[in-house]
């Protein structure tokens, strides 16, 4: 009996030493949009609780040096995720980038037309004969356009000025009148610690489609639906957390880099962006996707058409 049991256990680790590469973590590499701050919040908790490695998977989590190059850099293969937007997405695959949509973080437009709340401008109808302060020069003739245009003023009846990412200091100096860019999870704050009173319009408010802010993109090409799969389940997993639990997780939010993201601009950011987080990231409204593809083609900002099922196969 004692020479089976012995046998027994010799053949156990035999077997224990065969087990195949498979098994090991699936290594990903994932570029944020920009530097850590709460609009990542379920990857950051993800990581933190290891929720990822529940899920067999080493997650690098890399900050871009250049915030225009992430979706590009999984387009060329060189990353395996990166976070990207969903206006910027459709514009890329409309250009002919292999990229999808893999999962979505911020389920909801941040974007606004932000203004301060002084008594002077009351309506975008005010905003007439006014500047308009924008951060990036693009698309701004058909969403600042068509939010105008609801109010019966058109788009050559304001004056653009690219201020760059100064937004919130140009609409407090009285540089500009408004501002188109500031998001209302950060700028309002920002403005508000600043002893500021902002008011915003929001674009889905005022005749663009609604989109999401925040999504993943892969390469569509070659993506890994298994791995994909597993960082969505984490991600799920992780946004759950965060909505039953918002003081314990911003805690360990903070705990990824208490030296940059322990402040009041970012807590008080954190807590308006708790319910943007999509509960359900792996899930999707094609005709969203088709509709706003739709508006921006209409306007001229791309040249083709790729319908929803291209941007957002199912995985």
């Amino acid at each position: 009996m004692k020479s089976m049991l012995k046998l027994s256990a010799t053949l156990l680790l035999s077997l224990a030493s065969t087990v195949p590469a498979h098994a090991a973590e699936k290594k990903l590499t994932l570029m944020l949009d920009w530097f850590v701050n709460p609009n990542h919040g379920p990857i950051v908790i993800a990581q933190e609780k290891g929720y990822f490695k529940q899920q067999g998977l080493n997650v690098d989590i890399q900050e871009p040096a250049d915030p225009s190059t992430p979706a590009k850099l999984v387009a060329a293969g060189k990353v395996d995720l990166a976070v990207s937007y969903q206006t910027s997405l459709t514009i890329d695959v409309a250009a002919g980038l292999p990229l999808i949509r893999s999962a979505t973080l911020i389920a909801t437009p941040l974007n606004t037309m932000m203004v301060l709340d002084n008594g002077k401008i009351n309506t975008l109808a005010d905003l007439k004969g006014k500047k308009i302060g924008i951060a990036i020069a693009g698309n701004e003739e058909a969403t600042i356009g068509t939010m105008l245009n609801t109010e019966g003023v058109k788009f050559d009846d304001v004056q653009i000025i690219n201020v760059g990412w100064a937004l919130s200091s140009s609409l407090a100096s009285g540089k500009v009148d408004a501002i188109w860019g500031g998001l209302r999870n950060f700028e309002t704050n920002q403005l508000e610690l600043e002893g500021y009173k902002p008011k915003a319009f929001f674009p889905e408010e005022h005749g663009v489609p609604t989109y999401e802010e925040l999504v993943f993109v892969a390469n569509a090409n070659s993506y890994d639906k298994d791995a994909i799969v597993k960082f969505n389940r984490a991600i799920e997993k992780a946004t759950t957390y965060i909505v039953n639990h918002p003081t314990a997780s911003w805690n360990e939010f903070v705990a990824y880099a208490p030296d940059t993201l322990n402040n009041e601009l970012n807590k008080r950011a954190w807590r308006d962006t708790l319910t943007r987080f999509a509960l359900r990231p792996s899930a999707v409204d094609a005709s969203k996707y088709d509709a706003f593809t739709e508006f921006m083609y209409q306007h001229n900002i791309i040249s083709a058409k790729p319908k929803a099922e291209t941007i957002v196969p199912v995985l």
